[in-house]
């Protein structure tokens, strides 16, 4: 192995540890400044639904210097059947404490 494959190892392994790193911030950033933690329910199209994931990639800067909300998925809290996971965009709003 030739000094610029071990300086190509090196870096791949350091950007994959950074994304690592930025998507766990990303994710820590939703919980606190959001109120989102796993399984929140969110008010989206006018019904209530149980978050399954948050897209973090979706999240953009805002002029305050923030990151705007991100997008979820989920499935409609008050239906006793399974139900399909559903893109709920970024157009939702947290539940308020009943």
């Amino acid at each position: 192995m030739d000094y610029g494959e071990s300086v190509q190892k090196v870096l791949l392994r350091k950007i994959r540890k950074t994304e690592q790193d930025l998507l766990q911030l990303k994710l820590d950033y939703c919980r606190f400044v959001f109120g989102l933690s796993h399984r929140s329910r969110v008010i989206a199209n006018g019904q209530c639904w149980i978050v399954r994931a948050v897209d973090v990639d979706s999240m953009g800067h805002t002029e305050e210097g923030g990151y705007s909300k991100p997008a979820l998925t989920g499935v409609l809290a008050d239906s006793k059947a399974v139900t399909e996971v559903v893109s709920l965009g970024t157009d939702w709003e947290l539940e308020k404490s009943r």
